[in-house]
């Protein structure tokens, strides 16, 4: 089964990140690395990317059949979606086992949902 690992960040955790040195930086990003490389390894791996920032995405609205973009960020939000995986395991336990692996999921920022298999 499918499920969605969703990654948040808000000014806090990114202040947190920006003020660690290179060194830091780059254990952390090790961690990723890792998990990455395991979930490659055991096929789990659907996808998984990083988001720009809020500001540099676009909501869309359609009025009139007209699709027009207006810019972000959407919303006064203190989190705001910061990346993504899709894996493919044997079960919820499984998928929460690996977001557990996710950093950010020692501040409670990382969540996990089923992805709904739809026909379409």
């Amino acid at each position: 089964m499918k499920y969605v690992i969703l990654i948040y960040g808000n000014p806090a955790s990114r202040e947190v990140w920006d003020g660690f040195t290179p060194e830091q930086q780059a254990e952390g990003l090790k961690i990723y690395a890792a998990l990455n490389a395991d979930l490659r390894a055991s096929g789990e791996m659907v996808v998984s990317q990083a988001l720009a920032e809020p500001a540099a995405g676009r909501r869309v609205m359609v009025s009139d059949g007209v699709a027009m973009a207006t810019d972000g960020p959407f919303a006064e939000v203190k989190e705001h979606l910061a990346g993504f995986y899709v894996v493919d395991c044997a079960s919820f336990d499984r998928a929460v086992e690996i977001a557990g692996r996710i950093p950010e999921a020692g501040w409670g920022m990382v969540e996990v949902r089923p992805v709904q298999n739809w026909s379409m």
